[in-house]
C-alpha cells in the first residue's frame, strides 16, 4: 500500500472537515448575535462520534464527513391563526399533512420563553445574513487558499530560462526524434555558448519579461545576427547570436506550421511565479465565472457522469467531482513524483476550488440550500418594503413550509446526484492525468 496516497486522502478529508466546520460557524455566529436559539452545531452526518454541550448548544462531530448543520429553533412559522407553541392536528391531503407535520416538529422545539428566539420571527435582513454566513465563509476560505497559492507559492509558468532539456542540435520538425545525430548542425544558441540556467533578459536591446516575449521577438526577427542579453550566475552578459530560419508549429494552433521563422534553439524552464493580490482577485473572478457556468450546465454534466459510470466513457475533466473523487485526487497528488512545491500548490488549489464550488452551490435559490432561505428572506423584505410604501398592514412572515414538497423532491434529487458521483468516483475516477 502507498502510504503517501492514504495520507493524501486523509489530509484532504481533514481540510474538507475544517471547511465544513467553518461554513457552519458562518451560520452559527450571526444566529447567536441576532438571538436565535441554536440547539446543535454538528460537523458531518449520521451517528454522533463525539459531542459536548456548552450552554444551550450541543457541539459535535458525526461519523460521515460529507456535510454539517446547525439546528435553529422555529425555522418554520406556525400555521396561520395559531399562537406560537399551539399545534393543530387536522390536515387535508397528503401534501398538507406533510407540511403540518413539519410545522409540528418545528414548534415542538420552542419552549416557553423562546417565542422571540425563533428564526422565522427575525427581521428579514437578519435571516439573510444568517443564511449567507455559510457561503460567505466558503468564499473567504477560497480567497485565503488562492492567496496562499498565487502570492505565497506562485503559479507554474514558462520562464525565459534555458532548460537542461534543450537540444544542442537542429532537428527538423518533420523528424519525430529528440536525440541528436552526428550529422545534425548545432543550434544558434549552442554556437553562441548559451548554457542551461541562462536567463534571457533582452533581445537586440528590447526587454524580455516572459517566455512569450522571447518567442515573439525571435520568430518575428527571422534569420540573421542579433544580440541576446542574458544573466548567468547573477552576472549580466551579452551574446552575439546568428538566428537561422526554421519551420515551427504555430503558437495558437500547433497543427499549423509557420514557415521560415527565426530560430534560436532553446526550451524554457517551468518555474513557480508569485502573483499579486490583484491577480488573486482576477484569478478567483475568472474561476467563479467558470464555476457558475458549470452549475448552469450541471444537469447536462450529470448525464456525462452517468455515462462515465455505467458505459465506461471518459470522465469530463471539467465535469463535477464528488468528495470521494476529490479525496482520491488528494491521495494521487501526495503520491505523485512531483516536487514538494508543486504538490502543495495543487493540493491548496484543490481545497480552494472545492470551497468556491461549495459556496456557489449553496447560493442556488432552492431549498434546502442556503440560497432558498436567502431568497425567502429577500422576498419578505420586498413585501414589507412595498407594504410600507403603500401604507398597508405589515404582511405575514414568508412561509417556506408551503414549498416543503418541492424541497423534499430537490433533496431526493441531490442525494441521487451525490450517490451517482460517489459511484462514478469509485469506478471511473478523475485523475491528475485527465
Amino acid at each position: 500500500m502507498n502510504w503517501l496516497y492514504v495520507v493524501g486522502i486523509i489530509l484532504f478529508l481533514l481540510g474538507l472537515m475544517v471547511s465544513i466546520a467553518l461554513h457552519e460557524i458562518g451560520h452559527l455566529v450571526p444566529a447567536k448575535i441576532f438571538g436565535v436559539k441554536v440547539t446543535q452545531y454538528m460537523v458531518g452526518f449520521g451517528s454522533t462520534a463525539w459531542s459536548r454541550r456548552k450552554g444551550e448548544t450541543e457541539y459535535g462531530i458525526k461519523w460521515i464527513p460529507f456535510g454539517g448543520y446547525i439546528r435553529m429553533i422555529g425555522m418554520l412559522p406556525p400555521r396561520p391563526g395559531d399562537e406560537p407553541g399551539k399545534l393543530r392536528s387536522t390536515a387535508t391531503g397528503p401534501w398538507q399533512g406533510l407540511i403540518e407535520s413539519a410545522r409540528d416538529a418545528a414548534q415542538e422545539e420552542v419552549r416557553p420563553g423562546d417565542e422571540d428566539r425563533v428564526f422565522y420571527r427575525k427581521k428579514w435582513w437578519q435571516k439573510v445574513i444568517i443564511m449567507s454566513g455559510g457561503p460567505a465563509m466558503n468564499f473567504v476560505l477560497a480567497f485565503i487558499f488562492f492567496t496562499i497559492l498565487l502570492v505565497g507559492i506562485g503559479l507554474p509558468t514558462w520562464a525565459p530560462i534555458v532548460s537542461p532539456d534543450t537540444n544542442t542540435c537542429v532537428i527538423p520538425i518533420s523528424e519525430q526524434r529528440t536525440q541528436c545525430k552526428a550529422t545534425d548542425k548545432p543550434t544558434p544558441a549552442a554556437q553562441a555558448g548559451m548554457k542551461p540556467g541562462d536567463r534571457m533578459v533582452s533581445f537586440n536591446g528590447e526587454r524580455i519579461g516572459s517566455w512569450e516575449d522571447a518567442t515573439r521577438l525571435i520568430r518575428s526577427h527571422g534569420p540573421g545576427p542579433v544580440q541576446v542579453g542574458i544573466v548567468r550566475d547573477g552576472k549580466p552578459m551579452t551574446l552575439n547570436v546568428t538566428l537561422i530560419a526554421q519551420d515551427r508549429p504555430n503558437l495558437e494552433n500547433p497543427e499549423k506550421i509557420d514557415k521560415n521563422v527565426g530560430f534560436l534553439g532553446v526550451l524554457p524552464t517551468e518555474v513557480m511565479e508569485q502573483q499579486s493580490i490583484g491577480q488573486v482577485i482576477g484569478y478567483m473572478g475568472e474561476l467563479t465565472g467558470r464555476v457558475a457556468g458549470s452549475l448552469i450546465n450541471l444537469p447536462e454534466k450529470m448525464v456525462g457522469v452517468w455515462h462515465a459510470a455505467f458505459s465506461g466513457e471518459e470522465r469530463d475533466p471539467e465535469g463535477p467531482v464528488g468528495v470521494v473523487g476529490a479525496g482520491r485526487m488528494g491521495g494521487e497528488i501526495l503520491a505523485s513524483d512531483l516536487s514538494t512545491e508543486k504538490k502543495v500548490a495543487i493540493f491548496v488549489n484543490l481545497l480552494a476550488g472545492f470551497n468556491l464550488a461549495i459556496g456557489m452551490f449553496n447560493l442556488i435559490p432552492l431549498l434546502p440550500l442556503d440560497g432558498g432561505h436567502i431568497a425567502g428572506g429577500l422576498w419578505e423584505g420586498i413585501k414589507r418594503g412595498f407594504a410600507r410604501i403603500m401604507r398597508r398592514p405589515e404582511p405575514a412572515y414568508v412561509d417556506i413550509a408551503k414549498v416543503l414538497p418541492l424541497t423534499y423532491a430537490i433533496a431526493i434529487v441531490m442525494m441521487i446526484m451525490a450517490g451517482l458521483l460517489v459511484y462514478a468516483d469509485l469506478v471511473n475516477p478523475l485523475t491528475l492525468t485527465n
